[in-house]
């Protein structure tokens, strides 16, 4: 298993959910335990929503000696897979957490059972027999009180012969449910005897065909978090409504705790979609190219892309926990990103899109040794070894033959530096007969070379380059947003959210070339490609040989100029 994220009580700001565990501890409640848990349903991959959950629940019972379950809210059989429940794993042990122990929802299906008998002995529950649609009816409107089902008063010993009946199999889907008797007219709709047993015959990945029915969320979740003694079960801010409810059921109940449900505004993020429904649509309808693909949110997308855990949860910790829900520059992100691979990326010399060089008053056939830093701000990185010839690439972009005003790179009769080699200047202009440019043909100086003593011309450009010789072929994939609007939440002319995905999310580079001192890279490798960005060795297509390489995060953030308007 992972290691544990290092510990950031030092420098972690006190939040509120902090604020109150303080209190908690003061006063001795809960016997000054501090015990968490993150509960997901395993119906699809995590997102970076899923994370601040993560890193706040774990981070917490680290700070505060304490314990954070992982516990899988496997009710719903019928849209969970084991699938889910290995990614979820993998991705919290890959954000450095370790879990106080795993359990699942399935776990207690009997004793949630017996508790629901329990509560229908107390005149608490009852089985009805109303259809979902007359369910919806009898309940009201915000403004409107419910009225009591006619099923309401049933005698326990006939909704414990039913409720029996129903884990027998004898109801189909949607004929009845069991519900708890609270208050139909109560301000709040959640406490209008709200479901907490439907009939639902489904096999489920764990307990097989045994169930005919499923607890409910809203009974089963805070019943689990009672058994597994959880003190501050910590939720968004969509289950503020539900507390109530959450409350009463432990309340009627004989279990071993009564956990303090604390809710805290949800991530939302620019330029992205987090919605479930609408991830498995991209997904299914091909939009992208699986849940593992680094234009999406998902944290096996984000790994792919390049993200590093520690970055992730520098975000998380960066964003804090608010009562508000908020929108987060998705710039945020990138940025932490960009600071973590600036201080441990390799640096390394790439072309994307190349133009030949041919030296012409090189000797053909002859080589060179070019010392370069591994990492210019850790010299005791040491230095690596790069190949310098006859015949060379550059950048198109570094190339202008009309050159615009302040374009200091490479121009027909300018000079410019070679990157840790020495100062070039065009010559000749080779063209295809479509009149694209092919090669560029320059003259080196011998005497300029970078570290030697005979260094004298100054030149204001200053380039980066491979030589034939010294480097190999790579795919590159160059990653940007996935939408180009900034709220996806938000239409203001009645787009759908897949009309605001961006056109150019993707780009494929097939040619590009690389230093020939990476050719042994591995998956997830890093490095910082000298003036172009941070690129990542792709974990599923890259092999030797055949390296692909995907772009984490520019070297800065350039999309809030090129997309201003």
């Amino acid at each position: 298993m992972s290691h544990e994220a290092p510990s950031t009580a030092n420098s972690a700001p006190k939040n509120f959910i902090r604020h109150i565990i303080d209190e908690d501890n003061q006063n001795q409640k809960h016997g000054g335990r501090v015990a968490t848990r993150f509960p997901p349903e395993p119906n699809g991959y995590l997102h970076i929503g899923h994370a601040k959950s993560i890193c706040l629940n774990f981070g917490l019972a680290r700070d505060y000696s304490g314990s954070c379950n992982l516990r899988f809210d496997d009710t719903n059989p019928a849209a969970e897979e084991v699938e889910y429940v290995e990614s979820i794993q993998a991705d919290v042990q890959w954000l450095g957490f370790n879990w106080t122990e795993l359990h699942y929802a399935s776990d207690y299906f009997d004793m949630l059972y017996k508790y629901a008998q329990d509560l229908i002995r107390a005149d608490k529950a009852y089985v009805c027999h109303l259809s979902p649609d007359q369910i919806r009816e009898y309940r009201g409107t915000l403004t409107a009180p419910g009225r009591d089902s006619p099923y309401r008063g049933r005698s326990a010993e006939e909704s414990l012969k039913l409720f029996e009946e129903m884990k027998n199999g004898k109801f189909a889907e949607g004929e009845c449910v069991l519900r708890a008797k609270i208050d139909m007219a109560s301000p709040n709709i959640n406490m209008r005897d709200p479901a907490i047993y439907r009939v639902k015959k489904a096999h489920h990945h764990r307990t097989g065909d045994k169930w005919n029915i499923y607890p409910m969320y809203d009974y089963a979740h805070c019943i689990s978090d009672a058994l597994e003694r959880i003190t501050h079960s910590i939720c968004t801010l969509e289950f503020e409504d539900h507390r109530p409810l959450y409350d009463w059921i432990l309340d009627q109940l004989d279990v071993p705790a009564h956990p303090q449900q604390i809710e805290f505004a949800r991530l939302n993020l620019t330029y992205t979609v987090m919605s479930k429904r609408k991830l498995l649509q991209l997904v299914k309808e091909k939009h992208v190219n699986g849940w593992d693909d680094p234009r999406l949110p998902t944290l096996q997308g984000y790994r792919r892309r390049g993200y590093t855990p520690a970055s992730i949860r520098t975000f998380c910790e960066k964003i804090g926990v608010t009562k508000k829900d908020s929108l987060i520059d998705v710039g945020t992100l990138e940025g932490c990103l960009r600071d973590d691979l600036n201080e441990k990326a390799p640096r390394i010399m790439a072309v994307l899109k190349p133009i030949k060089v041919t030296l012409v008053n090189y000797p053909e056939g002859q080589t060179e040794t070019i010392e370069a830093p591994v990492h210019p701000q850790k010299p005791e990185l040491g230095t690596r070894t790069m190949s310098f010839g006859r015949t060379l690439y550059i950048e198109s972009d570094d190339f202008m033959e009309v050159p615009a005003k302040k374009f200091f790179r490479l121009a027909p009769g300018a000079e410019v530096k070679l990157r840790y080699a020495y100062v070039i200047k065009c010559l000749e202009v080779v063209k295809d007969a479509s009149g694209n440019v092919i090669e560029l043909k320059c003259e080196y100086d011998p005497g300029t070379k970078s570290g030697a003593e005979t260094v004298q011309k100054k030149v204001k450009g200053v380039i980066h380059w491979v030589s034939e010789t010294g480097s190999e072929r790579a795919e590159v994939r160059l990653y940007d947003r996935l939408f180009a609007q900034e709220n996806t939440s938000k239409s203001d002319d009645g787009k759908d959210f897949l009309d605001m995905i961006n056109p150019n999310s993707l780009e494929l580079i097939q040619g590009a070339w690389i230093e020939k001192s990476i050719a042994s890279a591995k998956a997830e490798d890093a490095y910082q490609f000298e003036r172009l960005g941070y690129f990542v060795v792709d974990r599923k297509d890259s092999k030797p040989g055949a390296l692909v390489f995907n772009r984490a995060v520019t070297l800065r953030d350039t999309w809030a100029a090129e997309n201003k308007g």
